[in-house]
Parts: C-alpha cells; sequence; structure tokens
C-alpha cells in the first residue's frame, strides 16, 4: 500500500509532506485536531515572521512523532538531507559537534516539519559567526503558584532596566507560562559575555522587585518570576517567535508591543488565531534587527556587582566547572554534615 504523501509548494521548490493527515495536536475544546499538513500551511503563511527568528541560525528540530501526546527527541543533526538545504556546523561545551539545520526560506521550514518539528529552537548566533552571539536572551520562568500577572510585571521592570543602558528589547508570549524578551545586539561578545550581561541584567531586576524576581539557580531558593541567564549560554535555546508550542490549546510564542503586556493572556494567542492578529496589525517583532545594540553598558553593571563581591552564578550542569563559578550544589545539601 502507497503511503500517503502531498506536495507543497515553498520558495519556489516542491517539498514532499508525508501522512500529511497525521494529527499532531488532538481535538481540543471544541477545536479539530491539527494536523501535519495543517502546521505546515500555518508556518507557510507565516514564514517571513517565522524567518526572523531563525533565519541563518542553527536550529535544533524537537521531533514529537507521534504528535504530543507521544515523546519527543531532539534531532541536532541533519541526516541524508535534500541538496539545497542550508545547514551550519556548531560545537557543544563538550567538544562535540554537529551540523544543524539553518533556515533560509520556507521550504526549509516545511522541510523541518515534515520531521515532526512542531516548534522552532535556534542559537542566537548566525551561520556566519558562530562564536558571537546577536542575541540576548531574557527568558522570564514562573516558579510554582506563581500566576502570569507577576510575570507580566516583571516584563515591565525587565523593559525599564534595558531602557536605562541603551537596549531595546522586543518582548513575546513564550507560548507558556513565561515572557521571553530578546535584544539584538553586535556580534562582537562571546557567549560568556553575553551570559555575564544577561545575569547582571536579572540581579538588577531582582534588586528593583525582590520577592517577585530573582537570579537564583537553585529551585529551592527560588521566589516569584526566574530570570534564567543560563539560556545565554553556547548551546542554550528556547522557543522562537510564532513557534507553536506542543501543549494541549496549541499556544503559539507570539510577539507583543509593550503596550500590550500588561494585559496579554497567553491562551488568547494560539493556532487558531495568530494569522488573524498578524494580519490585522502586523508583526510587532518586525523592527528587531534595526539595531544592534552594545552591550557594554550591561558589561558595566556586571562590572560594578563584581566590585561589590556579586560574582558569578551557577553553569548547567553539562558545563566544566567554569572560573570564578561558585560551588555548583545545591544550597540545602552544602549545608549537610558529612
Amino acid at each position: 500500500m502507497a503511503r500517503e504523501e502531498t506536495m507543497v509548494r515553498a520558495a519556489g521548490r516542491d517539498v514532499r509532506i508525508t501522512s500529511p493527515a497525521k494529527e499532531l495536536f488532538p481535538p481540543h475544546a471544541g477545536r479539530p485536531a491539527i494536523t501535519k499538513l495543517d502546521l505546515v500551511e500555518l508556518y507557510l503563511d507565516l514564514a517571513e515572521p517565522v524567518l526572523l527568528g531563525v533565519r541563518e541560525r542553527p536550529t535544533v528540530l524537537k521531533r514529537w512523532n507521534d504528535g504530543i501526546g507521544g515523546g519527543f527527541f531532539f534531532n541536532k543533526r541533519v541526516q541524508s538531507p535534500p541538496p539545497w538545504l542550508q545547514t551550519a556546523t556548531v560545537h557543544f561545551p563538550s567538544g562535540r559537534s554537529a551540523t544543524e539545520l539553518a533556515p533560509v526560506d520556507a521550504a526549509h521550514l516545511a522541510w523541518a516539519t515534515n520531521l515532526n518539528n512542531i516548534d522552532w529552537n535556534p542559537w542566537p548566533v548566525r551561520r556566519a559567526d558562530l562564536d558571537h552571539p546577536d542575541e540576548l536572551r531574557i527568558d522570564l520562568d514562573p516558579s510554582d503558584g506563581v500566576g502570569f500577572p507577576v510575570v507580566r510585571e516583571v516584563a515591565t521592570t525587565v523593559r525599564a532596566v534595558l531602557d536605562e543602558h541603551a537596549l531595546r528589547g522586543f518582548p513575546k508570549t513564550s507560548g507558556s507560562r513565561g515572557i521571553h524578551v530578546s535584544v539584538r545586539i553586535a556580534p562582537r561578545w562571546s557567549f560568556t559575555e553575553v551570559r555575564r550581561a544577561a545575569l547582571a541584567l536579572a540581579r538588577e531586576v531582582e534588586r528593583r522587585m525582590p520577592g517577585r524576581a530573582t537570579s537564583k539557580w537553585w529551585k529551592e531558593e527560588r521566589v516569584g518570576v526566574f530570570l534564567d541567564y543560563n539560556q545565554n549560554a553556547r548551546d542554550r535555546t528556547v522557543a522562537s517567535a510564532y513557534s507553536v508550542r506542543p501543549v494541549p490549546d496549541a499556544r503559539v510564542s507570539c510577539g507583543l508591543r509593550w503596550d500590550e503586556v500588561p494585559d496579554v493572556e497567553p491562551a488568547d494567542l494560539t493556532f487558531w488565531t495568530v494569522r488573524d492578529r498578524l494580519a490585522a496589525q502586523g508583526d510587532p517583532l518586525a523592527a528587531i534587527d534595526d539595531v544592534h545594540h552594545d552591550l557594554g553598558p550591561l558589561l558595566e553593571l556586571a562590572r560594578r556587582d563584581e566590585e561589590q563581591g556579586l560574582g558569578d552564578a551557577p553553569w548547567p550542569p553539562h558545563f566544566a566547572k567554569q572560573r570564578g563559578e561558585p560551588r555548583r550544589v545545591q544550597p540545602s545539601r552544602a549545608r549537610r554534615p558529612d
């Protein structure tokens, strides 16, 4: 029996979509199931705003071969690509490397979605310079029991801190429980320096919002919304703008205007609504590449913190111990006697 397939036209190419009727999202709250072809068509309709976040960036595929009701796996190495597919070879802290997808047009979006990639997880670098990020990422991650109104308040303070340091941030919903703020920066600084700037910003927000914002890495120490500075470490990725997230109501990581942040409800921004939203008002992130900012003011803030005794903070567990990093152990365990 022949396998069901169809062809879609994208960026002047014919891209094969196998099992187009496969349900990636089951029916939910009166909405029908979302099939693989439905998701391909959405990404083709929104190709320009989607590509704004992933174009020429090494991108990890997150493949849900049985839809969101099954498990997923990260596909970092492109295998048997068509000759036109663009890639970039990245190096991890372990010393290993991988040749990853580097989308440049809508055909790349269709090709990856055919592999059951649901959301897009790009590096903060372009393939022309894989060692110097051009994006500072501020990930607001609420602790358990913290409501979205607090996330919105913390995002507003993030904006104030960025403004004071001559940086323009572009907010978006994460498509889950948080908010992301992205800042385009000149590709002059290393991953370590960008992470250092993100840590300084997190600590400044924490100072202004004690009990509501935190830079503490260990969950047992967190209160309020965690500003995850480690999302700027090498090889860490976050879902990019206009990714449909693998949650039952198919929420979208959606670009916002700052005046929308105080009242935004992530549940309103979904697979079913995002087309009409963009058609009606355009993409709030459209100008993100207009200016690549100087990271110097945040690095100066980091220097002042260090002079006052605030050194480095813990790194993710798969990184080697870093110079100046505090003891990498949960505080509650560190206090236990031998």
